[in-house]
Order: structure tokens, then sequence, then C-alpha cells
């Protein structure tokens, strides 16, 4: 069994990758239990001696902060914070975020700045490792005081209420606490405010967004170099040389990464006819390279991000010092959700444009890549979809992290909508993944009728790819119902691993 322990160990997306494909369990190591204990406990002498009132911790919450809440009533405040807050609607969040919601708010918990009971990082494990999802809302967060509804929604099991989905059923929160013999709960003070407070609802679904951004990355290159062999493209824009005097590393890295992918082509080497290849040939390595250059960028704030403490107020217990702050605050995320949503869509906006070029009847290539236009429409409608799907993309670029409304009675006056971004973007990658299956549909058609003309072969590295493609997705000779054969090639891409 693959275990991974919990600790201050910085955790990377590298590594969660790892945790969520080997369904690793977790465990908390025994410095992160320390921690976690001896913050607890400083809390609750805290509490004993502290004369000023604290916020969430002896006050209500937002603008009730003024409120005092008796002894008596903290644990009654702390469930009553994490029932008020379930307001999430919209479609479900997918059961392989949730598990990274589950992941990153483990990891928050474990730095022992926020006053959590062991029991209750325990239980979480546990949903972790069991298969455990608790049913999470996509809308209702205003990533501001961290994900406040989606969070209140994954931590209501906690308490024996809510609903989760295990193995094949769907149950209540009670139900599943009778069938694993767990008690809920007993929330004390703060720790209602320390699972509502973090940006894990936005922090999950950018983990998941970013490990995809890089494989797409990936397989834009790869795609386009079958598109550019079809198309009979030139190599001189790949060469080294050209982005030597422009070193972006991203730009650098494409050229350098469509180079390999070519190596070998007969194709590519055969003598050309035209002078230069459209800009969505010719410009990929400036084009895919700023993607990447993005990419990187927003990976490295992402993993800043599950290797913090998010929820509100921090405790020090080494400093004495229980501090009322803003680490909840989801711009930093939102910001670059915002920014990642524009590179994703770049590479779906110029993956597009080759597949146009493709069906054009340029080049020798039959139009619509059928051998009897006419009465075949062949490819002409696959564009027409991807097109569809880039410009919902670029709909969907709109940035939501310049919005901002005013919440609880204006104590909470500039919010994020990270959590916007964050689902904006999801919606992004999944758009960009589509149409590169149909840019790989069109290529891979293209590329059968090249050879047939040219009788030459593409690099090793595209013939081994294309062949594992087409026994999947076949070479279409006549009309066919189109939709079946999209499908899997989005299936395809989606399994495809380098």
């Amino acid at each position: 069994m693959n275990i991974h322990n919990i600790s201050s160990e910085f955790l990377t997306l590298k590594k969660v990758r790892e945790i969520i494909e080997n369904n690793t369990k977790l465990a908390l190591s025994e410095d992160s239990k320390k921690k976690i204990v001896l913050c607890r406990k400083y809390l609750d002498e805290k509490m004993q001696t502290q004369a000023e009132p604290v916020y969430g911790v002896t006050t209500g919450f937002g603008s009730l902060c003024n409120i005092s809440i008796s002894k008596e009533q903290l644990s009654q405040l702390q469930k009553n914070l994490v029932m008020s807050h379930a307001c999430g609607v919209g479609e479900e969040v997918p059961q392989d975020i949730v598990k990274i919601m589950l992941l990153n708010k483990i990891q928050s918990l474990s730095y022992g700045n926020s006053g959590v009971q062991l029991i209750t990082i325990e239980r979480l494990i546990s949903f972790f490792n069991e298969g455990i999802f608790p049913v999470v809302y996509q809308q209702g967060s205003l990533g501001a005081s961290g994900d406040l509804a989606p969070l209140a929604h994954l931590c209501l099991p906690l308490l024996g209420l809510g609903v989760v989905d295990y193995k094949t059923e769907r149950m209540t929160g009670e139900e599943l606490n009778k069938r694993f013999g767990w008690k809920p709960i007993e929330l004390q003070s703060k720790e209602g405010l320390a699972l509502l407070n973090g940006t894990q609802f936005m922090s999950a679904f950018a983990v998941w967004c970013a490990l995809k951004s890089q494989q797409l990355s990936w397989l834009s290159d790869l795609i386009m170099c079958v598109s550019l062999e079809a198309f009979d493209g030139r190599i001189e824009p790949f060469m080294d040389a050209v982005h030597q005097v422009r070193p972006h590393s991203g730009q650098i890295a494409t050229a350098k990464n469509i180079r390999e992918i070519l190596n070998g082509s007969q194709i590519v080497k055969q003598p050309k006819q035209h002078v230069q290849d459209p800009y969505s040939f010719r410009c990929v390595p400036q084009v895919h390279g700023a993607s990447k250059d993005a990419i990187l960028h927003v990976c490295s704030v992402i993993e800043t991000e599950i290797n913090s403490a998010t929820d509100n107020p921090t405790v020090f217990p080494d400093l004495d010092l229980v501090i009322s702050a803003g680490n909840f605050h989801g711009q930093p995320l939102a910001i670059n959700l915002d920014y990642l949503a524009i590179a994703v869509a770049e590479l779906g906006s110029i993956s597009e444009r080759r597949t146009y070029q493709l069906i054009g009847g340029k080049r020798s290539l039959p139009s619509f890549l059928v051998a009897n236009p006419g009465v075949n429409s062949g490819f002409m409608i696959p564009q027409y979809t991807a097109a569809s799907i880039v410009s919902q993309s670029k709909q969907l670029c709109t940035p939501a992290s310049v919005d901002t409304i005013d919440s609880s009675q204006g104590q909470e006056d500039h919010v994020s909508f990270g959590s916007n971004a964050a689902t904006k973007l999801y919606r992004v990658i999944n758009n960009t993944e589509k149409v590169l299956a149909i840019e790989l549909l069109n290529a891979a058609q293209a590329l059968d009728f090249r050879k047939q003309m040219t009788h030459l072969l593409s690099s090793p590295a595209i013939e081994n790819f294309v062949s594992e493609y087409r026994k999947s997705v076949p070479f279409v000779e006549n009309d066919r119902v189109l939709y079946e054969l999209i499908h899997k090639s989005i299936s395809f891409i989606q399994n495809y691993k380098r």
C-alpha cells in the first residue's frame, strides 16, 4: 500500500498527481500530529485567560464579529456556522476534484496554525482514504473569506450531516456514520471557521486544471506535428537559431519538442513548393511557447497556495498570538486562474485554425478531406464544432478576478471571485481538449492522404502515435456519423500518455 505522510514537506503538483493516480493513502506525520495537538491545547488555554474577544473563537462571524459568544455556546456556534454556510447550488463538483479538495484541506490544517482537533483532521483523512466523497456544488463561493459554501458542504459529513457518495451509493452523513461506526465530530472553538475558511475549492480546481494544462500543452505540440506533416509544412520556423535570438523559454522548448517529434520524417525533408506557412503553423513556437510560460508561472503560484495555511484567524502558539487577517482571500489564485484560462484557450484557438487550413483544399489535399467531395461533405462540420467551442472559450476568458460585490453588510467589501475563475477555467480546459481531438481527427485523415500522394513516411514518433490512434478512429472513406469518431478522438487523447 502506498502511503503519503502529511508533513511540512513541500507538496508539489507532481506529488499530487502521484497521490491521485496511484490511489495513495494519507497519514499524518508525527511532527504534524504534535503541531496540531499543541495548537489546540494552546487555544484552549488561551481562552481561559483571554479577556479580549477573539474573532471567530469567542465572537460571531463576518459583520457579527462584535457579538460575543458565551463558553457554553461555542460548540453550537461552530456547528451552526457549518450548517448555515452550506448554501451551494449548481452542478456537483466532480469526484476527482473533491478528492483534491480533501487533500488540500488536510494539508492546510496540518501546519498547526488552525486550532483544529486531531480527530477532525483524522476523520478527513479517513474520507480521503476510504473513497468517501462529500457532495459539493460548484456555485456559491465568493472566493474571499475562503470558499465558504463549498467547504461547508465538504465538511457537513463530519457532523453527520450533508450527503456523500461512497462506492456506488449516495447516502446521508448520518448513514455514513452508521456504516463506519463513527460518532459525529463535536466541533470545538474556531474549528468550524478553520474548516470553512480557506481556498481549497478553487485550489483543487486549480490543481486539476494545472495538471491537465501540462498534458494539453504537450499534446498540442504532438498533434500540431501531425497537422504540419499533413499540410506539408516547413521545418525552418522550428530551427533553434531562430529562437535563440528571442529566447523565451517556452518558445525554445516548443521548437525543441517539435524538432524531436519530427526527427526522422521523410515528409518534412522533401522539397517544398511554398516559401512559408500560415501563422497557425509557422508561429507555433511563439504561441504554444507563451502558453507554456504562463502554465509554468501559474503552477508555481498553485504550489505555494496548497502549501499554505489559508484559514482565519491564524494561530501562532510559539508567538502567543491569534491574528485575524486575510490569508483566505483568493486573489493570488483568481488572477492566475484567469491567466491560465487565456493560455489554454489560445492552444485551442490556434488548433482550430490549423483544422481550418487542413480542410481548405490546399496543397493537394482534397476539400474537406474526403475523396469524393460533393456527394460527401467530409470533414466540413467538425471544424464548425471546433469553431463553436473556441468561441465559447473566448467568452469564458472574460476575467472573473476584476469583479467584486460587497457581502456581509460591507464587512467583506472586496472579494476575489476566484471560485468563478476556477470553474470557468475548468470549462476552458475541457473545451480545448475537445478542439485538439477534432484537430487530430482531421490531421490523421489528411496525413493518410499525404502519404498516399507521396509514398513517404512521417517520423517514427508520429507514425507510432497515429498508428495507436487508428486503433480507435478509422480513416473515413465516405460520409458517416461523425460525432461517434469525435467522441472516440476525445477519449483517445484523454487516455494517451507520453
